[in-house]
């Protein structure tokens, strides 16, 4: 919860309201480009005159971070959070500028501390809703004795630990996808899992198809790559066909990035008669499929997969544990065909050289012994007694969810700009994930992704609506 400015403060109700808005642009929770609420609007949230705040406004000006733009307001200026630390004394190292478009912000919501109020903005499931003893059973498990050494003391094995490779075999033939281990390759987590397929398929200049809305952070990716993106719209049954053939046809793209099973944001699923058409076109003009099934541990296994339809011709698949099970076991695996195993090991062991078998090994364990399914079980009745709550509380906030929530995410329109909803939202304790950081340009949208499992409180929807209520006056 944020601090609220003090009138018993040593400082002055200013230099008070400038620290705040100066933290926020260091740890880019306002991010280089963003506008800051105008002089009434943020006068009114923090409940001083709009003298303090244009005077707020002119020292953060005077330091550097936010610059006036005629007519327009006050934005935060590029290099901005860099010129923060170094105002505030701090002297870690910055990190290499990042392109306009930027999702670390809501990255950086994702990392709660222990004990932290979980957030609509986050992209996991809550930790109460997770296993840990679980977890902690099954390390026991396979470091029992001698076992630590083998697993320790050398290099895993180039694809990846071999027990675990065949239980997911056994879990992929569940789905529909017969696979040999040795076309699965371990990563380290979801993301490796992306970097590797996309750094040995793709050259700097190369056209990539996404889905628009689609996943922030593979976006900013793909674009500090050098790649150009090629938006396609996604529609209830998946990509606009018309618009894929089209800059298929003009822009000769070497790959396709895509969620097939329960889409980010807007939780929808492929129809198998969109799967068949995606195919053709990816036959018909050369190009692979990288589908995305990170969520496969909390879909249906009859759900409509392209990598099931086309058996690895075309398509690569990549997935991890993180989202059912853990986010701090960094376990994720890349299905290839076979001809690019050879390509995506290579990769793997540039990037990483290795990958962790003693979590490997454990995550074997609790596949084999049927724990991870039932686990699985347990959070899938979770999410669907919270989308019923989401669906209520949304209904009661004059809200909507624009596609049929599914899974772990919720599409939801609540009328007003979301990018300008975020910080009054944050000045009341609330980060919220806004629809134009799912956009590959950045655009004005009224919507907004929630995760159902962090979105129960009814404070954070009494919340959501005064702060839409103040923007539409």
């Amino acid at each position: 919860m944020t601090t609220p400015l003090s009138r018993n403060s040593a400082l002055t109700l200013t230099e008070q309201l400038v620290a705040l808005l100066a933290s926020r642009i260091e740890q880019r929770l306002l991010t280089p480009g963003s506008r800051l609420p105008s002089v009434r609007e943020c006068a009114r949230t923090h409940q001083v005159s709009p003298y303090t705040v244009v005077a707020a406004y002119d020292q953060l000006q005077a330091r550097g971070l936010v610059e006036a733009r005629s007519q327009r307001g006050y934005f935060v200026r590029e290099g901005s959070e860099r010129t923060a630390r170094v105002a505030s004394g701090q002297r870690r190292p910055t990190p290499p500028a990042r392109p306009p478009f930027d999702a670390t912000t809501l990255l950086r919501g994702m990392f709660n501390a222990p004990g932290q109020r979980a957030m609509p903005a986050l992209g996991t499931l809550p930790a109460t809703w997770l296993d840990g003893a679980m977890l902690g059973s099954a390390l026991r498990k396979v470091t029992h004795g001698a076992r630590v050494d083998a697993l320790s003391l050398y290099y895993a094995d180039a694809l990846g630990d071999a027990r675990l490779r065949q239980a997911l075999t056994h879990r992929l033939d569940e789905i529909g996808l017969k696979v040999d281990p040795q076309q699965i390759i371990t990563t380290v987590g979801g993301a490796h899992a992306l970097d590797v397929v996309t750094r040995t398929l793709l050259q700097p200049g190369d056209a990539v198809l996404v889905d628009e809305p689609g996943w922030a952070a593979e976006f900013a990716r793909l674009q500090l790559m050098g790649m150009r993106l090629l938006p396609v719209p996604r529609g209830p049954d998946g990509p606009d066909l018309q618009v894929l053939e089209h800059l298929a046809r003009t822009h000769r793209p070497k790959l396709y990035v895509t969620v097939s099973v329960l889409h980010n944001p807007t939780s929808v699923m492929l129809s198998p008669g969109h799967a068949h058409q995606v195919l053709r076109l990816a036959e018909q003009h050369d190009f692979h499929i990288l589908e995305d099934d990170i969520y496969a541990f909390l879909a249906p296994a009859h759900a409509t997969r392209l990598s099931v339809l086309d058996e690895l011709r075309r398509t690569i698949t990549i997935s991890s544990f993180s989202k059912a099970l853990a986010p701090g076991w960094r376990v994720g695996y890349i299905v290839s065909p076979p001809a690019l195993v050879d390509r995506f090991v290579g990769t793997k062991l540039l990037s990483t050289l290795s990958t962790a078998p003693v979590l490997e090994q454990a995550l074997a364990h609790c596949m084999e012994q049927g724990q991870l399914r039932r686990h699985c079980e347990r959070v899938i009745t979770q999410l669907d007694g919270a989308r019923a709550r989401c669906l209520t509380l949304a209904r009661a906030s004059q809200c909507h969810f624009v596609t049929p929530p599914q899974g772990l995410f919720g599409w939801v329109d609540v009328g007003v700009d979301t990018e300008r909803l975020a910080h009054p939202m944050l000045d009341a304790g609330w980060m919220i994930a806004p629809g134009a950081l799912f956009h590959a340009e950045r655009r004005p949208t009224t919507l907004m992704r929630i995760n159902v499992a962090t979105s129960q409180d009814a404070d954070f929807w009494k919340a959501l609506q005064a702060a839409v209520r103040r923007l539409r006056h």
